[in-house]
C-alpha cells in the first residue's frame, strides 16, 4: 500500500502543474561616480545601476528609475569605467629581476608556479583588471586552464581568462637550451614543424582549452643569437587558417621585420611587439585591420633590469626602437591593444603599460579606449569592456579623471567583477 500511495505521489508531481517558485528579489547596486568613463566618452555626472551581474542602466541621474532597496554607493572624486582588459600576461611568471626566466622554467615546480599564478591572479583583480589575455605558461602546460576553471568557479578571485596554454614555437628556435645535447629539458613553449605539424599543434592546443592561439614568428635563434624568423608564411597561414576556423584569434610574438611581414600575410589578429615595424609594415596592419600590441613596459623593465636608470640614463637602444615604433604605428592609424608583457613586471602593476603609452604620445583617452573597448573588440569579447545597459558588470572606480592624468588608473577604488564588490 505504501509503494502505491508513492507511485501515485509522483505521478501527481509529475503531472500536476507545479505552483509557481518565486525567484530571488533581485539586487540592486547605484555607483554614483563624479563621472564615467563608458568605454568610449567621458561623461560627467552620470550614474550606473546594476542590477544582480548586468548593468541595468547608465546615463544621468533623472534618467533613472533606481528602486528603493538599491545599495547606494558614492564615489565622490571618483571615475567609473569599465573593468580594464590587459591584453598580454603571463599570470605563470614573475618579474626577471627576482628570477630569470630560464631559472623559473627550468627549477621552480608546476606546484611553486601555480601557487604564484594564484597570487598573480588576485593582484591582477585588484589593480581593476578583471580580464587578461595571458599568452602562455612559459613550460607550465596547460595550467592556465585549470588557473582559468578554479576562478570561474569561485575557488579563488581573479580576473576573466583567455588564455593560450603551451604556445608555439618552431623545433629549436626557443628555450631553455643546454649545451648538452642529449639532455631533455622543459621547453617555454610547444614545438611544431611543417603544415601538418603546426596543424595538429594548433588543434591540440584548442583541444585542452585553448581560447587563444599564440605563436611565435620569429626569436633570437640566429647567429650569434639575432632574431630571425621561424615559420614559413605558408606554415602562418595553415595555423591561422586553423585557428579561425574554430573561432579563435591568433597572438603573434614578432620583433623583426620579416616576421611581421609573413604574419600580416597570414592574416594573424594581432601582433606583439612589433619593434621591427616600419612605415609600410603599418600601413599593411591597418589595411588587414590587425592589431599591435606594444608591450612597453616589457622592453622598458628589461631595459632597468640590464642596468639602465630612466631618470639619469641615456635611452638604450631598445627603447628608443620602441619610441619610434610606437610613433609610426600611431601615425598609421594601427589599432592599438594595451598588453604590457606582465610577468616581467609585477603583477599588478599592469597599468604601467598604460601610462608608457600616454608617455609615448598617446592621448589618455585613447589609452583608456585601448584598454576597454578597444581591446574587448580585437578579442571578441562581448557584453564586456563598456558601460552599456545589459552589459555584464565589470566595472571599476578610480580616483580623479584619468582622462587629464593617465596615472589615475594606478589609484583603483573599487572592484566589481561580474556584479561582485572585492574591493572598496
Amino acid at each position: 500500500m505504501k509503494i502505491f500511495n508513492l507511485a501515485l505521489f509522483i505521478v501527481a508531481t509529475l503531472f500536476t502543474p507545479a505552483v509557481a517558485r518565486q525567484s530571488p528579489a533581485p539586487i540592486y547596486t547605484l555607483l554614483k561616480p563624479d563621472r564615467v568613463f563608458d568605454g568610449e566618452q567621458m561623461h560627467p555626472g552620470w550614474w550606473v545601476l546594476v542590477r544582480d551581474n548586468r548593468i541595468e542602466a547608465a546615463g544621468e541621474p533623472k534618467s533613472m528609475s533606481v528602486p528603493s532597496s538599491a545599495k547606494i554607493i558614492d564615489l565622490k572624486g571618483e571615475t567609473l569605467m569599465p573593468g580594464m582588459i590587459e591584453g598580454h600576461s603571463h599570470l605563470f611568471l614573475h618579474p626577471y629581476n627576482e628570477t630569470p626566466w630560464n631559472t623559473q622554467v627550468l627549477f621552480e615546480s608546476r606546484a611553486e608556479r601555480t601557487a604564484r599564478a594564484v597570487v598573480h591572479a588576485r593582484e591582477t583583480l585588484m589593480a581593476g583588471f578583471t580580464t587578461v589575455r595571458d599568452l602562455g605558461t612559459e613550460g607550465a602546460g596547460y595550467d592556465d586552464v585549470g588557473l582559468k576553471a578554479a576562478i570561474n568557479k569561485g575557488v579563488i578571485p581573479g580576473p576573466r581568462m583567455l588564455v593560450a596554454t603551451r604556445a608555439i614555437v618552431a623545433t629549436g628556435s626557443y628555450g631553455p637550451k643546454s649545451a648538452v645535447t642529449e639532455m631533455v629539458t622543459v621547453k617555454g613553449a610547444e614545438e611544431a614543424d611543417g603544415i601538418d605539424g603546426i596543424t595538429h599543434v594548433v588543434r591540440s592546443q584548442i583541444g585542452y582549452g585553448a581560447d587563444v592561439v599564440k605563436i611565435y614568428v620569429d626569436y633570437r635563434w640566429g647567429i650569434n643569437g639575432a632574431a630571425e624568423p621561424t615559420f614559413t608564411e605558408a606554415e602562418l597561414k595553415t595555423a591561422v587558417e586553423v585557428a579561425k576556423s574554430s573561432g579563435r584569434t591568433v597572438a603573434v610574438h614578432a620583433g623583426t621585420a620579416e616576421g611581421m611581414r609573413r604574419a600580416i600575410a597570414a592574416g594573424v589578429t594581432t601582433i606583439e611587439h612589433g619593434d621591427g615595424g616600419t612605415p609600410e609594415l603599418f600601413k599593411q596592419m591597418k589595411e588587414k585591420g590587425i592589431a599591435l600590441c606594444p608591450t612597453l613596459a616589457a622592453t622598458e623593465a628589461i631595459a632597468g633590469y640590464m642596468g639602465w636608470n630612466k631618470v639619469t640614463g641615456a635611452e638604450p637602444e631598445s627603447v628608443k626602437q620602441k619610441h619610434i615604433a610606437f610613433t609610426q604605428a600611431m601615425q598609421a592609424g594601427v589599432t592599438m591593444c594595451m598588453g604590457g608583457d606582465v610577468g616581467v613586471f609585477p603583477h599588478g602593476d599592469n597599468a604601467r603599460e598604460m601610462v608608457l603609452m600616454a608617455d609615448y604620445g598617446m592621448k589618455p583617452i585613447d589609452v583608456l579606449r585601448s584598454a576597454t573597448s578597444v581591446n574587448s573588440t580585437v578579442f571578441k569579447l562581448k557584453e564586456l569592456g563598456n558601460i552599456k545597459s545589459g552589459y555584464i558588470a565589470d566595472i571599476i572606480a578610480v580616483a580623479g579623471n584619468p582622462a587629464e592624468d593617465i596615472n589615475s588608473v594606478k589609484q583603483v577604488k573599487l572592484v566589481m567583477k561580474d556584479g561582485v564588490i572585492y574591493t572598496n
